[in-house]
């Protein structure tokens, strides 16, 4: 099984490299920005609770994206493997997943990052707000929140996976398929040598 991690800060282009990534891979793709947006949309109790820390650009509580991944897991196994979008973002959401994928004897293959300066994650989040209609992709304030935060509790599951020997980071500039190529790299590497 091929189990990536795309990871990067919001707007690094995680969501337009997954979709090019699970066609040519054959992955289910589990975003949880997706499920909480499904979920918010819904009204459901967890997208109303999701919604109240996503709003103030916080992360939803360990406890709550760790269930609703382990259910995700079971209702859509994938004998070819899983590209996780925005899981895990803290050390504790990488042992819980790391616990999920031994019950099911597998693990994760590699992660991969896509490095981006913080201007332009900015740049690229307000123009995604002008079309999304994301309350959190229309205010420089609450990007450069979302960011901080970020960097403060999610850029540390770089270091654990690095330290496992498996993390590789990926430069996001360029055009979409220039990172698509920069991207195949990896996974066709990590393919080939069955790490």
């Amino acid at each position: 099984m091929l189990n990536i991690i795309l990871f990067g800060p919001p707007g690094a282009g995680k969501g337009t490299q997954s979709a090019k990534l699970i066609e040519k891979y054959n992955l289910t793709h589990l975003s949880t920005g997706d499920v909480f947006r499904f979920n918010i949309k819904n009204e459901t109790d967890l997208g109303v609770l999701a919604k109240s820390f996503i709003d103030k650009g916080e992360l939803v509580p360990d406890e709550v994206t760790n269930d609703m991944v382990a259910d995700f897991l079971d209702q859509n196994f994938n004998k070819n493997g899983f590209i996780f979008d925005g899981y895990p973002r803290t050390i504790q959401q990488a042992d819980a997943l790391a616990k999920m994928l031994e019950d099911k004897n597998t693990a994760i293959s590699l992660m991969v990052a896509l490095e981006v300066e913080e201007d332009e994650l900015v740049k690229r989040l307000l123009e995604r707000g002008k079309t999304s209609g994301r309350a959190d992709d229309q205010s420089e304030d609450t990007i450069r929140n979302r960011l901080r935060v970020y960097q403060e509790e999610t850029a540390p599951v770089a270091l654990h996976y690095s330290n496992l020997g498996k993390y590789r980071g990926v430069q996001g500039m360029g055009s979409v398929d220039e990172i698509f190529v920069r991207l195949s790299h990896c996974l066709d590497s990590v393919s080939e040598t069955g790490e």
